[in-house]
């Protein structure tokens, strides 16, 4: 963004023979600092840093002149914002933008060079704000409403970015929301997979236990039905030999008995 341009402190002719010794002396310094900064962009190809230096120096002698001098500050505040010490540049800016005791064009030129120089930081929002300060003060200025329009232009794509970043981030948490859900499940199902698991391997355990018993049972039930069979031929046997003494009897009965006869002596 391009710096508003230098100014050069004119002197009033009805003034005081020694104020008029101070104020050429600051009107010296303040030229002298013009010539350094310009010089700086002497060789088109590039710039040279060391002449920004030397001008701040020769408008800090100024000041010590004038401290009120608002043109050796203004100048001031450019050289710093040539070197990149844009806060304290930022600072002198404001000061002089506050000012009322000065033209509206002066002020909307050091608004307009704080907007420039909030705009290197980044800070559009405080950029935006300058720029308008600046219009407020000087409303035709065309460089300023080109710096405020594309301040505001880069804000609203920052802000979609920002937007999009959101979304992006949302939909990624989202995303990993759903995976940990799948991996909870995936670890519940190989608990439920895993308890199945170890039930039927205590049961199939439980089974092999109970088969030696089994085996040791089954003996005994084939001793238990020997003995059945066993009683159930003695009873047959039982039975015959009965059948038998009891045919005996019978045949016992069908024979005449002979009487014993007693004899009367």
């Amino acid at each position: 963004m391009k710096i508003k341009g230098l100014f050069v402190a004119i002197l009033m002719l009805a003034i005081a023979l020694p104020q008029m010794a101070g104020a050429q002396t600051e009107r010296k310094y303040i030229r002298q600092g013009n010539r350094q900064f310009n010089s700086a962009f002497a060789d088109s190809t590039k710039i040279d840093s060391t002449r920004f230096a030397e001008a701040e120096a020769s408008y800090r002698k100024a000041l010590e002149q004038d401290p009120n001098s608002w043109d050796a500050s203004f100048n001031l505040a450019n050289s710093l914002l040539s070197q990149g010490r844009m806060e304290e540049a930022a600072r002198q800016y404001q000061a002089l933008g506050a000012k009322t005791d000065v033209e509206k064009e002066k002020r909307a030129a050091a608004y307009h060079n704080l907007g420039n120089c909030l705009l290197q930081s980044d800070n559009l929002q405080g950029a935006i704000e300058a720029y308008k300060n600046a219009l407020r003060n000087n409303p035709n200025d065309l460089e300023t409403k080109y710096n405020l329009a594309w301040a505001q232009d880069k804000m609203k794509q920052q802000q979609n970015e920002n937007q999009q970043n959101q979304n992006q981030n949302k939909q990624d948490q989202d995303q990993q929301d759903q995976k940990q859900n799948q991996d909870q499940q995936q670890d519940q199902q190989q608990n439920q997979d895993k308890q199945q698991k170890d039930k039927q391997d205590q049961q199939s355990q439980d089974n092999q236990q109970q088969q030696p018993q089994q085996a040791q049972q089954q003996p005994e039930q084939n001793d238990e039905q020997m003995s059945k069979e066993d009683a159930m031929r003695i009873l047959e046997a039982l039975e015959n030999d009965e059948k038998d003494v009891q045919e005996k009897v019978q045949k016992q009965k069908a024979q005449p008995q002979r009487r014993r006869t007693q004899k009367d002596w």
